[in-house]
């Protein structure tokens, strides 16, 4: 009973982490780039069309690279964990999960699998919300512990 206590309980599920204030300023500052640069664009009197769709397939590029860095998020649900990086997703069962790792100085979560290997979950990063990267992976670590190999239920 005192190793329960000692544990979160384990959230919901569905549950989706994901750095919501980093996401935030992202797109955010992404939103108000496009429209700065677009803004320029048609406000300049002496650009040709050629440099206006210059301008704004300028905008759309930085934007785009914005966006993608707002991506990364990790969904846990009653099968497993889908892990979505910045170019890559990746579906996890539950029993491939042996440990979720957030130690200090880690720019986000490490997943150990049980093929040996170690994966980035950039979905749950200290960056700008440290106190909200410890608690998701503990709440992550909760689950993985509940649901994974060492499970003693399901």
């Amino acid at each position: 009973m005192a190793e329960s206590a000692a544990q979160p309980a384990p959230p919901a599920l569905p549950v989706t982490f994901r750095p919501t204030r980093t996401r935030a300023v992202l797109l955010g500052v992404g939103l108000a780039m496009f429209a700065t640069i677009t803004a320029i664009a048609v406000l300049l009197e002496n650009l040709s069309p050629g440099e206006r769709i210059s301008f704004v397939f300028t905008a759309v590029l930085l934007t785009s690279v914005l966006v993608l860095l707002s991506r990364p998020k990790v969904v846990a649900d009653e099968t497993g964990v889908t892990v979505v990086n910045l170019t890559t997703t990746r579906r996890l069962e539950w029993a491939q999960i042996l440990r979720v790792n957030l130690r200090p100085g880690d720019p986000w979560v490490f997943l150990d699998l049980s093929d040996g290997t170690s994966l980035p979950a950039l979905g749950i990063q200290p960056g700008v919300a440290k106190a909200q990267a410890i608690g998701d992976a503990r709440a992550l670590r909760a689950l993985a512990e509940n649901r994974g190999t060492g499970s003693n239920g399901r």
